[in-house]
């Protein structure tokens, strides 16, 4: 959900710093827990014909061909076929308006109070697919957290309440639906593993509310493969993205990066707002998105490995905790606590043991430890925990449960 006055805090892998990620444009911030939230063509036109010219070499008069670079021009006809593609891409986003139950309480009578639900914020939405009477829109789990009404904003003007299929704070994803008599026709998904930094975008969305629906910007794909580090309800976690310099503001999220062939290949989802930087914002591949709208439109819900513990990055104890700690440990994750009847109380994991690695592979942060269970393993399976207890070292046999 987008907010004027919210921010966030985002990492860039890469470059390890907490960073501002506007994402509501109403009274909330959202972008991801208290975190989270929150593109174009210039083609080549006609190349310059080669020219040739005749020069003097030596005492003789020879014929020499001499080629011109051949320059790249944008032609009427380019701007047509993109003002094209937006127009009929632009009907399938839409606005989406999070209402939330507030309590009103009168000056006269301070014992009285009333419920009423008021608009909390706006985000974008994309019109996914059209099945048995009902339309699909896939958005921002930020967009619509802790909304007691979603409504959603057609290009035509119309608009109509939405119900909630399902949401994961974890990928700030959610689907909702509305009836298809009224909706437009879906947009084509793309491939964004096929996307490389060079290549043109569009991002469209209502930046800063419904006021600006449906605004096209332009840019390039920056780079493919980046984490962002994001601090969701659910927990820390590290979000694959797009990064692209096309303008992306408050109330684009949960709207469309799209390609030239007018197809999405990124819901668009964070910015970084510092001062002094510019053209940093980031969108959810479509390879990662699709998987999850899925499982959500046929389950309800993401249903992962589920460890029952919960952490605390080793970087964040206190000095006299660490210098107790063996060297190796100083770069795990401590247990806080162990939930009774659960995978790591089964096999033995206890309150301030630190786990430095999951089946070989090394765990330096919670986040880490969250994407190698909920990406890579499954329920049912028996997972190795190198840990540290003390100052010794053991290894613990865990089988996964579901949550």
């Amino acid at each position: 959900m987008e907010n004027y006055n919210g921010e966030g805090q985002v990492r860039v892998k890469d470059k390890p710093k907490k960073v501002k990620s506007h994402v509501f444009t109403g009274l909330v911030s959202g972008v991801v827990a208290s975190l989270v939230t929150s593109s174009v063509f210039v083609f080549g036109g006609e190349f310059g014909d080669t020219e040739k010219e005749a020069v003097n070499e030596t005492s003789q008069t020879a014929a020499v061909e001499q080629t011109v670079t051949p320059l790249k021009l944008s032609t009427s006809t380019d701007s047509n076929q993109r003002a094209d593609m937006v127009e009929t891409a632009s009907k399938s986003i839409v606005g989406v308006v999070n209402f939330q139950e507030t309590q009103s309480r009168y000056p006269l009578q301070q014992q009285s109070t009333e419920n009423e639900t008021v608009e909390s914020g706006t985000g974008s939405g994309v019109i996914y697919k059209k099945d048995n009477g009902k339309a699909y829109i896939i958005t921002n789990n930020h967009v619509i957290e802790g909304a007691k009404e979603v409504e959603i904003s057609l290009y035509d003007g119309k608009k109509a309440t939405a119900e909630v299929v399902g949401a994961d704070a974890l990928t700030d994803l959610a689907v909702l639906t509305i009836d298809d008599s009224i909706a437009p026709e879906a947009v084509s998904i793309g491939d964004s593993d096929s996307i490389r930094p060079g290549e043109e975008v569009l991002a469209i969305g209502n930046p800063l509310g419904l006021d600006f629906s449906r605004s096209v910007t332009q840019g390039i794909i920056s780079a493919t493969g980046r984490a962002i580090s994001v601090d969701t309800s659910d927990g820390e976690w590290e979000l694959d993205v797009l990064q692209t310099d096309a303008a992306i503001n408050p109330g684009n999220s949960g709207g469309a990066l799209i390609n030239t062939a007018g197809e999405v290949i990124g819901i668009n989802s964070l910015k970084i707002s510092e001062s002094g930087v510019e053209g940093l914002g980031f969108a959810i591949p479509s390879n990662e998105v699709i998987p999850i709208v899925k499982e959500l439109i046929e389950k309800g819900k993401i249903t992962r490995p589920y460890l029952g513990v919960s952490l605390t990055n080793t970087e964040e104890l206190p000095q006299y905790y660490l210098q107790k700690m063996p060297e190796p440990a100083k770069a795990g994750v401590m247990v806080n606590s162990v939930e009774p009847g659960s995978a790591a109380a089964d096999a033995g994991l206890q309150q301030q043991d630190v786990i430095v690695a999951i089946d070989g592979a090394k765990i330096g942060t919670a986040a880490e430890l969250r994407k190698q269970l909920y990406k890579d393993k499954k329920i049912g399976d028996k997972v190795t925990f190198k840990i540290y207890r003390g100052a010794k070292e053991k290894t613990l046999t865990i089988t996964l449960k579901g949550s």
